[in-house]
C-alpha cells in the first residue's frame, strides 16, 4: 500500500529489481575473485615447488663437509626425509656436482618441470594440472637454487604433498572470496537501495497513486533536492501531473460545456429557423438595400445554425466531420467582412487582398469560422486594419517531397498579444487575451486546421501587429496563376 491508500503491485521477491542487482553484484565478485584466484594458484604453485628446491639445497651441502663427499647411511636417509625427494642433485658454480639417492630406489618420473623456462600461463596451467590429479604423481623439478642463484638444483619428489597444499589453499581463497563478495554486495545494494530503489518506488507509488485519482492533489510526489538522473525524473513527473490534471480539468470544463450546449441547441435552433422564416419574407422587400442586407442576415443566421452543432461537436469525442467543396477563397472574406461592425467614416477594417482567381478546396463552413475567428479577435483587440492575404507555396514533407500547399495569412496592426497569451495561445479557457474571454476560438481553429490536415500558426505578435500563418494542403493542387511572394518567403522560413 502506498501513502496515500493505493495498492503497489509489487514484482515477486525473486524478480525485483533489489534481487538481482544482489544476484549480480555476488556473481561479479566471485568471478573476479575466480580471475586473480588463477595467477595466485600458479605462484602457489612456483613458489611451493622453488622452497623445495631451497630445503634440498640446505640438505645436500651436508656432503661438503666430508673428505669424499659422502655420508652414512643413517645420516643420507634422515637427510632425505628431510628434504622430502627421492633423488637431490647439486651442480656448483665452480663445477663440483653432489647427489643423493633414496636407499628404497627412484619410482618412475611421470613429469618433469624447469622452473627457470615457466610463464604466466604455463604456471596456471600447471597449477590446475595438479588439483586435476586424482592420485600421486612423481616429478622432476630443476631450476636455479633460492640460496645461491648460480647453483642449480634438482630434485624428485611426489606431487600428493604439492596437490594437498594447494588445495588447502584454494579452500582458504573460496572461503574469503565468499566472505569479501557477501560484504561487497551487501554495500552495494544498500547503496543502491538508498540511491535508486527507493526513489524509483517512491516514483512508482506516485504514478499509481495519480493513475487511481488524477485528482487527488496529495499523490503529487515532492521533488528532491537531487540533481541526477532521479532528480530530473521527480521534477518533470511532477511538470507531467500538473500538465495533465490542468488538461482534465479542460476536459471536465469542455464536458460541463457541451452538456450546456446539448441543452439550448434545441431551443436556439427553433429561435433562428424562426428568424430564417422573418428573413425570408425580407427578401420579397422591394427596396434593393433590404434585399441585400437580408440575404447576409439569411447567411449570419445559417452559420449561427452551424455553429451550434459544430461547438456541441467539438465538445464530444471522434473526428470532425468535412465537406470539402472547391470556390473563390476572396469571396469567402468578403463574407467574413461582413461580420464586423462598421467602422464609421473610415475605411472598412477588413482588407481583401486574396486574389479573385485564387480558388481552394475545403470545408466552407468551417474555413468561414477559422478566418472568421482571427480577424474579430483582431478587430476586438483593437486592430483597425486587417488584411488577408494568401497565395501558393511549396512546402517540404517529412519523407524529404514536396507539396503545393495554401499560405494564407491575417495581418493586423492592433497592439499584439500579452506574453501569457503566447504561451497557452492554443489552450481552450487559457489562451484567451482580453479580459472575460474564453480562449475557445483559437483553439477551436486550430483543431478545425488540423482537420484540413494543415497547421496554424503566430508567425509575430509586437507591438506593431500580429500576424497568423494558415498552411492548407489541397489534394488537387493549385489554381489561378497568382503566388504571393510574401507567403512564399515566410513559409519557406
Amino acid at each position: 500500500m502506498t501513502a496515500n491508500g493505493h495498492r503497489l503491485r509489487l514484482p515477486p521477491l525473486g524478480k525485483s529489481l533489489s534481487a538481482r542487482v544482489l544476484l549480480l553484484t555476488i556473481a561479479f565478485v566471485m568471478l573476479g575473485e575466480v580471475l586473480i584466484y588463477a595467477p595466485s594458484a600458479g605462484r602457489f604453485r612456483l613458489e611451493y615447488l622453488r622452497d623445495r628446491l631451497a630445503t634440498a639445497h640446505v640438505a645436500i651441502l651436508a656432503l661438503l663437509a666430508t673428505p669424499n663427499y659422502m655420508v652414512g647411511d643413517s645420516l643420507q636417509a634422515e637427510l632425505m626425509q628431510h628434504a622430502g625427494a627421492y633423488v637431490v642433485a647439486l651442480k656448483r658454480p665452480d663445477g663440483v656436482k653432489l647427489m643423493m639417492r633414496a636407499k628404497a630406489g627412484v619410482p618412475q618420473i611421470d613429469a618433469s618441470y624447469d622452473l627457470d623456462k615457466g610463464h604466466f600461463f604455463g604456471l596456471i596451467g600447471d597449477a590446475f594440472e595438479t588439483l586435476w590429479q586424482g592420485g600421486n604423481r612423481v616429478i622432476r623439478v630443476m631450476g636455479d637454487s633460492p640460496k645461491d642463484p648460480k647453483a642449480m638444483v634438482e630434485v624428485v619428489i611426489d606431487e600428493a604433498p604439492m596437490r594437498a597444499a594447494l588445495i588447502d589453499y584454494s579452500e582458504r581463497v573460496l572461503a574469503l572470496s565468499i566472505v569479501i563478495s557477501l560484504i561487497t554486495a551487501a554495500l552495494v545494494y544498500l547503496s543502491l537501495q538508498w540511491l535508486m530503489i527507493r526513489p524509483m518506488r517512491r516514483l512508482t507509488e506516485a504514478m499509481v497513486a495519480f493513475r487511481d485519482d488524477p485528482e487527488d492533489l496529495s499523490a503529487t510526489i515532492q521533488p528532491s533536492k537531487r540533481k541526477d538522473e532521479i532528480g530530473v525524473a521527480e521534477h518533470e513527473l511532477v511538470e507531467m501531473q500538473a500538465g495533465l490534471r490542468a488538461a482534465l480539468r479542460q476536459k471536465t470544463r469542455l464536458a460541463a460545456l457541451g452538456g450546456a450546449v446539448s441543452k439550448i441547441n434545441h431551443d436556439l435552433r427553433n429561435i433562428l429557423s424562426t428568424a430564417a422564416l422573418v428573413s425570408d419574407r425580407l427578401t420579397a422587400s422591394g427596396d434593393p438595400e433590404v434585399r441585400r442586407n437580408a440575404k447576409a442576415l439569411l447567411s449570419a443566421i445559417d452559420r449561427a445554425v452551424e455553429l451550434c452543432s459544430t461547438t456541441l461537436n467539438f465538445t464530444r469525442d471522434g473526428p470532425l466531420a468535412l465537406h470539402p467543396t472547391r470556390y473563390p477563397l476572396a469571396e469567402l472574406v468578403d463574407e467574413v467582412a461582413l461580420t464586423l461592425p462598421e467602422s464609421g467614416e473610415g475605411p472598412p477594417p477588413l482588407c481583401n487582398e486574396v486574389p479573385p482567381e485564387l480558388e481552394i478546396e475545403a470545408d466552407r463552413g468551417q474555413l468561414f469560422r477559422i478566418i472568421a475567428n482571427l480577424v474579430q479577435n483582431a478587430a476586438q483587440a483593437g486592430a483597425t486594419r486587417i488584411a488577408v492575404q494568401a497565395g501558393w507555396a511549396e512546402v517540404g514533407k517529412g519523407d524529404g517531397s514536396r507539396e503545393d500547399r495554401l499560405i494564407l495569412e491575417v495581418i493586423d496592426n492592433g497592439p499584439g498579444l500579452p506574453p501569457r497569451a503566447r504561451e497557452k495561445l492554443f489552450q481552450p479557457f487559457a489562451g484567451s487575451a482580453r479580459p472575460g474571454g474564453t480562449g475557445l476560438g483559437l483553439a477551436i481553429a486550430r483543431e478545425l486546421v488540423r482537420a484540413h490536415g494543415g497547421e496554424i500558426r503566430l508567425l509575430r505578435s509586437t507591438g506593431d501587429g500580429t500576424l497568423f500563418v494558415i498552411e492548407l494542403p489541397q489534394r488537387h493542387g493549385r489554381s489561378g496563376p497568382h503566388r504571393a511572394a510574401v507567403a512564399q518567403s515566410r513559409a519557406a522560413s
